[in-house]
């Protein structure tokens, strides 16, 4: 009997999901980066690419709802040329670019830790992905309750973050006044920084790839694309407005914890608490990768596209461990 995996992901919990991956990303390791190339005009930098990554996150909204299968988008691809070699290089970027993005935020997890514990970085790195895997392959059920909590915690550190570092009223007009000097349209810095910022979001498209798993994936699939693009824009905007009105761009884009800088800046004490929350945010962000890389093998190999073994589902974890 053909074990399948199992429609058990509401629209809520895929809110959380997306919208983790998201913030990990983007706010606890990219908005330092992002300072170093724009200047104080960091804030728009994440408009700007916010703005571009809509209309991708438009487009994946209408595909995954006329598509609702894992490897997304090799699917798309597959519908659109007809070209199995084309979708099969396609769904074989996605994994490359999803481990990429766990390189840099298992280093990112690595540079918090050492808040709490001096460990050589390959030490931390290697713990920290045996976890995440056991987590992705324990369940998706159990995989998204995980990505769920470690979400509202990293929403928490954010507003945290907010509260404590809001700028008063003179220094809020000078941080506008000098991002407002670092804008322009045909400023190649800007650009610059929102080429990196919209790395910050290239998290809501593995929402995507675990579409034979959400429930009504017609209706909720688009919901929780365009949701989690709207609400971290939101606080990209804010905490990059922050970080700047707080720190220097120069300063911000050489730290790996930029968030745990902004608050020392400001507290004059170590950030335990901001360090310890961002460690989740990052490990948040890299158990997606691993959730969205083992669905694409999972999906190309359905399309026959890989090795057969690495469709086959667990019959009790509901997970395609092979794909893992």
């Amino acid at each position: 009997m053909t074990v399948a995996l199992k429609r058990v992901v509401s629209m809520p919990m895929l809110l959380l999901y997306g919208m983790g991956n998201i913030l990990g990303a983007g706010i606890y390791v990219l908005v330092g980066k992002v300072a170093g190339e724009s200047g104080y005009a960091a804030p728009f930098a994440f408009i700007v690419a916010a703005i571009v990554a809509s209309f991708t996150a438009l487009s994946y909204g209408e595909l995954s709802a006329r598509y609702p299968q894992s490897a997304g988008e090799a699917n798309y691809v597959l519908a659109a040329f007809k070209k199995r070699w084309l979708a099969m290089v396609m769904g074989l970027a996605i994994v490359l670019s999803g481990l990429v993005s766990n390189s840099a935020l298992l280093q990112g997890f690595a540079a918090y830790l050492q808040t709490f514990v001096t460990l050589p970085n390959a030490w931390s790195i290697l713990l920290a992905l045996t976890v995440l895997t056991g987590i992705a392959v324990w369940g998706i059920k159990q995989s998204i309750w995980v990505t769920a909590i470690m979400t509202i915690m990293e929403c928490a550190g954010l507003i945290y973050i907010l509260v404590v570092a809001w700028p008063d009223a003179e220094l809020g007009k000078q941080a506008t006044h000098l991002a407002w000097g670092d804008f322009s349209l045909f400023n190649m810095a800007l650009f610059a920084g929102a080429f990196v910022a919209f790395y910050a979001y290239v998290g809501f498209e593995d929402i995507v790839n675990i579409a034979e798993e959400v429930k009504d994936p017609e209706r909720t699939m688009p919901q929780a694309l365009l949701g989690a693009l709207l609400l971290t824009s939101v606080v990209y905007i804010l905490v990059a407005f922050v970080a700047i009105a707080r720190v220097e761009p120069h300063i911000l884009s050489a730290s790996d914890a930029p968030l745990a800088l902004i608050y020392e800046s400001v507290q004059s004490e170590k950030a335990y608490t901001i360090s310890f929350i961002a460690l989740f945010a990052v490990l948040n962000g890299a158990l997606v990768n691993l959730i969205m890389c083992s669905r694409v093998i999972y999906g190309l190999a359905c399309q026959k596209l890989l090795p057969a073994a690495l469709a086959r589902v667990n019959s009790r974890t509901h997970t395609p461990m092979n794909a893992s």
